[in-house]
């Protein structure tokens, strides 16, 4: 669990990325889950944009993906989900949080 400064550093951070996955009419299925469990291990922070014929809605991506993943929301805004999770790698560069 992150606190409100950490999420508001996080969200800094995040306004600068590009989105790197897509939720569209599928939905939340096993590739996509992987390749976001991967995509944290890998930059730890990750914009997702929730397309427009994604029968759910951007507040219910992210909170699935954060209880099936054990990662934090950072923010959600429109269709935009910005989620965080420390990784366990070694010799990995880590966010430091304040």
């Amino acid at each position: 669990m992150i606190t409100t400064k950490q999420r508001a550093f996080l969200r800094g951070l995040g306004n600068a990325l590009e989105p790197v996955v897509q939720v569209g009419k599928d939905g939340l299925n096993e590739n996509l889950i992987t390749s976001v469990q991967l995509l944290l291990q890998a930059r730890e922070l990750i914009k997702i944009k929730v397309l427009k014929n994604c029968e759910l809605s951007a507040r219910e991506v992210a909170d699935n993906l954060s209880s099936m993943l054990n990662a934090d929301v950072v923010q959600v805004i429109g269709a935009i989900i910005i989620l965080y999770k420390k990784s366990t790698k070694k010799n990995f560069k880590h966010i430091e949080l304040p």
